[in-house]
């Protein structure tokens, strides 16, 4: 029989918890939250509506809502309406948005550095490999659910 440690599950979820205490304590030092960071992170030069950022982070509209009016107040991002459906609205990275945006990347760009060299090219493609395959079967799980919620590159959107 299978022990719990010994799962997938057990495996992602305690490299990922580790890796958000690890973005929290960072983010600290550059005088963020890891979900300011995050958002930051994932929103373009041209913009993103707003509704593609809750999924992207795992979050309901109600917590990203209250997020980015602190990030607004913060001076970090702006909101543009739509022009042709005012009920869409872009969130764009301001200059201070931006420059903390460079931070952030730089924080994940340094892990990285330092994670990658301890890896041959054939751990870092089956890493890429598992890691596809897991988001394929989570899609199909989810979409059993009748939510389909995931596009072609089987990331949830």
């Amino acid at each position: 029989m299978m022990k719990i440690q010994e799962t997938i599950d057990f495996q992602i979820r305690g490299t990922l918890f580790a890796m958000r205490r690890m973005y929290n304590l960072l983010a600290a030092e550059i005088g963020t939250t890891q979900g300011v960071a995050y958002v930051l992170i994932n929103v373009p030069k041209g913009g993103v509506a707003a509704t593609r950022i809750a999924p992207m982070m795992g979050m309901g509209v109600t917590s990203l809502s209250r997020l980015l009016k602190t990030m607004e107040d913060d001076g970090l991002i702006y909101r543009v309406k739509d022009k042709e459906d005012k009920r869409v609205v872009f969130i764009h990275l301001t200059e201070k948005g931006t420059q903390v945006r460079k931070k952030v990347r730089q924080v994940v760009i340094d892990f990285n550095n330092r994670v990658m060299p301890q890896l041959s090219q054939e751990e870092i493609n089956t890493f890429v490999k598992v890691c596809s395959l897991i988001r394929t079967e989570v899609c199909h799980e989810i979409s059993r659910f009748g939510n389909h919620d995931c596009n072609e590159e089987n990331n949830l959107i």
